[in-house]
């Protein structure tokens, strides 16, 4: 069975699509997996307007906790989207920014954006 994305215009035709059931290595299922999580969404476009600390970006999302800030900061890592940088010094601070894969996010989010404008 052949995916309903296969041969559609606009859409690549890829083998990978060929499937009958969602895997891990669809690239439309490891970008959902990246972007996972409610704030996800928000945290990634803070840090596409610069690097920040978790202080800054605590403070540009003043709603979300600190807990599940944490937790969406280490996921963003683990998925290759962020860079985590310890800064030396007295008390150490860390800086989280997007690495080139999470820069790529951009314009996926201005997609989505613009879909869900409609």
């Amino acid at each position: 069975m052949t995916h309903q994305t296969v041969g559609h215009p606009g859409l690549p035709d890829d083998p990978r699509a060929d499937v009958a059931e969602p895997t891990p290595s669809c690239p439309v299922e490891i970008t959902l997996d990246a972007l996972r999580g409610r704030w996800t969404t928000l945290v990634v476009r803070e840090l596409l307007r610069g690097d920040r600390s978790f202080s800054e970006l605590r403070q540009a999302l003043p709603a979300l906790s600190d807990k599940v800030l944490a937790d969406r900061l280490a996921h963003l890592v683990q998925a290759g989207v962020l860079d985590r940088h310890r800064q030396a010094g007295w008390p150490p601070r860390t800086r989280y920014a997007l690495t080139p894969r999470g820069r790529r996010l951009g314009p996926v989010l201005q997609a989505l954006w613009e879909w869900g404008s409609r």
